[in-house]
């Protein structure tokens, strides 16, 4: 009962403030302060206060409302240590495949495409172990 006089008050109060600011020629304040002002009178005729004063003074709901909390920071726990990890399992499982196929492989750099090859190419040797030489040495080069 108390709350829907206040209420009531108060949106009498606006509708007061803003008579006057619409006096003073400032009419777009003068809507917005209506607007304002009846806010809590609407609250009122719809029951809302009503619901809100029998929340408030409820154990249960209280109790609802830890229980939602708890839920809460359940899930931003839950998100934040998801992300301090690096995502979920399936996009951990597919990081790590991918590094299991080249760990140190990095993407190509995109260079002006005039550099000259840092030795001059040769003649194929006939020696198969100067073949795997080459090889090694790729693949030293990639960290490998």
């Amino acid at each position: 009962m108390i709350a829907e006089t206040v209420c009531s008050a108060v949106a009498a109060a606006g509708l007061g403030i803003a008579a006057v600011t619409a006096y003073r020629k400032r009419f777009l304040a003068a809507t917005r302060i209506a607007a304002y002002s009846l806010v809590p009178l609407g609250l009122v005729m719809t029951g809302v206060v009503d619901w809100l004063a029998d929340t408030a003074f409820s154990p249960t709901a209280w109790a609802g409302f830890a229980v939602l909390g708890v839920a809460w920071l359940l899930f931003a726990g839950s998100r934040a240590v998801e992300r301090r990890r690096g995502g979920t399992r399936k996009e951990a499982k597919a990081r790590a495949q991918r590094e299991a196929v080249a760990p140190a492989a990095s993407a190509p750099s995109l260079g002006t495409g005039s550099r000259q090859p840092t030795r001059p190419a040769t003649a194929p040797r006939a020696g198969a172990s100067d073949d795997f030489s080459d090889i090694e040495a790729i693949l030293k080069k990639h960290g490998i």
